[in-house]
This record gives structure tokens, sequence and C-alpha cells, in this order.
């Protein structure tokens, strides 16, 4: 891990008890005197401080210093994803994070299945556990909307992945995309969005939903 994510990073001395604990003790076998970085990914600080004790239940910790240090992705991206299996949502989920993806908003569009129901909670946990490992100093926001509609009465100047000979690249400098789930988007999705804002992939490959929202992190941040 780059860090270690505490709530109450900052604070003059911490103890860290269970998870944490172990994960200092039994993994990295720190001992007394060791240093370690913490951050509460939301104030974009790196907190260093100093193992004072250790023993077999708790880890106590006096902060050493502080220093702004933000990791993010160069560009902000939004993605409007409709909503498919959780459990698919979960796998590349880390992978998003790491890329730098800002925000998503999942989206019930006409396809998804109403009975998919996504847990913030679980996904918030895979999030904490990426960041942690990549470095990333702020975390990812997520965010639910009813329809597509809905959504772009928030986000008027979203775009749109699907077929299109306007092929995505750099140049388009877009900050929110929506992107659908498996089967597409119905014609009444596809017809809420001019032409112009109907962006494709150059591939002649069909991708599943999850592969695409990879595929445009990695084109538009990397």
């Amino acid at each position: 891990m780059i860090y270690i994510y505490h709530k109450e990073a900052g604070a003059p001395q911490l103890t860290l008890l269970g998870d944490e604990h172990r994960y200092i003790f039994k993994v990295r076998r720190h001992k007394t005197e060791d240093t370690l970085y913490l951050r509460n990914l939301e104030d974009g600080l790196l907190y260093r401080y100093l193992i004072a004790s250790i023993d077999k239940r708790s880890v106590r910790l006096e902060l050493q210093e502080s220093q702004t240090l933000e990791i993010k992705a160069k560009v902000p991206l939004h993605i409007g994803w409709c909503v498919i299996d959780p459990k698919s949502i979960e796998k590349v989920l880390p992978s998003l994070n790491e890329m730098g993806v800002e925000k998503i908003t999942f989206i019930y569009c006409k396809r998804s299945q109403k009975s998919f129901k996504i847990d913030f909670k679980r996904l918030e946990k895979i999030l904490l556990n990426s960041s942690q490992q990549s470095g990333r100093s702020e975390m990812m926001q997520l965010d639910l909307s009813d329809d597509l509609e809905t959504f772009l009465h928030q986000y008027p100047q979203s775009k749109m992945l699907n077929f299109s000979e306007n092929r995505l690249t750099k140049a388009h400098k877009i900050e929110t995309i929506v992107i659908g789930c498996e089967g597409g988007f119905h014609e009444d999705e596809v017809a809420l969005f001019k032409e112009d804002a109907i962006i494709g992939l150059d591939t002649p490959l069909v991708l599943k939903s999850e592969s695409a929202v990879c595929g445009v992190a990695s084109k538009i941040l990397l």
C-alpha cells in the first residue's frame, strides 16, 4: 500500500485496531519507530506518522508532519454508466479508479435490469482498497440516476458512446460520457442526443459494457 486510509488521519495521535493492526503487525511486520503514511481522502494531505508503540492488539501512532500531495488524473472524467450486473461493475471498478475516473453515476437505462441494485457501501470499500494501492488522494464520487433523461437534465453537455463514425480521440475533450448496458441503448435514448454528441470507438468488435467503460476511460485519461 502507498498509504493507509483512516478517517481521522491528521489527528496528533491515532490508534490502529482490527484489520489495520493486522496489516501493520502481521502483513508488513512493522516495528516501533517505523514510519507510516496515512490519508483521510478529504483534504488532499498526506500525513506521516511514527509508530510509537505496537502490541498484539493495537498500534499507536504519533503525527510527525503533513504535506499537500494531490494524486489524480490530469483531466476530470465523469461516466454515466447504465446499470449492469453489480458483479461486473465490481470487477472493473478498481481499474477505473486507478485510471483516475473522477465520478461514476449509475443510470437505470431502458435496457438495464431493474432487479440490479447498487451496493454503494460495498463499492466504496473496493474504492478505498484501490486508492490505498494506487496512491489516489481523493475518493471517486458515486451517484445514481433514475433514467437517462433525468441524467441529461443535470449534465446537458454529455456525450454518448454508441456506434458512430465520429471516433473517440483526445481532441474531443470529453468531461461526461454515457455508456450503455448489455444490449445497448434504446432508440428513444439515442434520440435524446444530437448526432455530433454521439461518439464511437475505432473497433469492429462488439464490446461488453465493462470493456467499453475501461476502453473509454483509458483513451481519455491515459
